[in-house]
């Protein structure tokens, strides 16, 4: 019984070879191992992403700091260019006289401006256009005093020249009035200076073959009219003078003959009138002057009144008449 007993136990295969120790199973080590593994992928991942964040965090935060800044210099530029162009628009001497100062500001201006136009500005470029911003402001601040200067020249100017207006339409109310009565003055010694006329005479004469004169009142028989009178002023200075004899006929006509020297003067009462003759004289101050004037005519002398006018100075100074008869018995 023993025997079979044995014999059945080594009838079966053992899963175990005789002798030798069982093999360990490492399937639950890898698997931990590949879950403590993958955990911690998963806690790198998740550490790694937290981290990512918060670098695009920074990130973000540095960009929206930069671009508040490059925000604020835009502004303060902009504000600068108001500035200076509040300075300089408004004094166009100030712009002739500071060309090179202008051209230094040009210069600046068009550097912030480079630096401004670009997307992504560094902080140095930004620190930069800070820089040039704050040494354009001292400029202006150059410009503005300036100005200030030359705004209080101009004012000091412009009272001056409001002072000097004042005397100048002072001066020229002084001289309006010096030369009306200046000119008042000098009409009066015009008029003043005209001659007077007197002792008129107007003589009829009868010229004779033989030279002989004759006074005749005989219309047909006069020749020649022959009119004398004196003139004399107490201010008029010695020189020569043109005196202006008007002869009407008894037609009521002017008696005028433009071949023996009649013509046109102007009167002061009556406008231009016809003259009969000019006759010039000489005049010695304060002496009367005797004048003597013949009128022969190229045609006979009519029956009638003849007036005769004496005129100086545009002024009529004296006049006569003279009437002509029908002569003899028939006539």
């Amino acid at each position: 019984m023993k025997n079979e007993t044995n014999m059945s136990t080594t009838n079966y295969p053992s899963a175990t070879p005789q002798g030798q120790a069982p093999k360990k199973d490492y399937r639950g080590l890898i698997i931990g191992l590949l879950a403590v593994g993958l955990l911690g992928t998963w806690g790198y991942l998740l550490w790694n992403n937290n981290k990512n964040e918060q670098t695009i965090m920074v990130k973000d935060s540095q960009i929206a700091r930069v671009t508040d800044e490059k925000s604020e210099i835009q502004r303060s530029f902009d504000a600068s260019l108001a500035r200076l162009d509040s300075v300089t628009g408004a004094n166009n001497q100030l712009q002739s006289k500071l060309s090179e100062a202008t051209s230094d500001i040009s210069k600046k201006k068009a550097e912030i401006r480079a630096i401004l136009s670009k997307k992504n500005a560094t902080a140095g470029e930004l620190a930069r256009a800070k820089e040039l911003i704050g040494q354009l402001n001292d400029k202006i601040a150059n410009l503005e005093q300036k100005v200030s200067e030359l705004t209080a020249q101009n004012a000091q100017l412009n009272t001056d020249l409001t002072a000097e207006k004042g005397k100048t339409t002072q001066l020229t109310a002084d001289l309006q009035t010096t030369t009306a009565a200046k000119a008042e003055a000098d009409k009066k010694v015009d008029v003043a200076s005209t001659f007077n006329a007197s002792n008129i005479t107007i003589t009829p004469i009868n010229e004779k073959k033989n030279g002989r004169e004759k006074v005749t009142t005989t219309a047909k028989r006069v020749d020649k009219l022959v009119i004398g009178f004196d003139v004399d002023n107490r201010i008029v200075q010695s020189g020569s003078a043109d005196i202006y004899v008007c002869i009407t006929g008894p037609d009521g006509k002017p008696v005028t003959v433009e071949s023996l020297g009649s013509g046109t003067f102007t009167t002061r009462d009556e406008g231009d009138k016809l003259y009969t003759a000019k006759v010039p004289i000489e005049y010695e101050a304060g002496k009367k002057k005797n004048v003597q004037f013949a009128w022969k005519q190229n045609s006979e002398f009519q029956r009638g009144n003849y007036k005769i006018e004496i005129y100086h100075n545009g002024f009529k100074i004296g006049e006569g008449v003279r009437e002509l008869k029908k002569g003899g018995l028939f006539g």
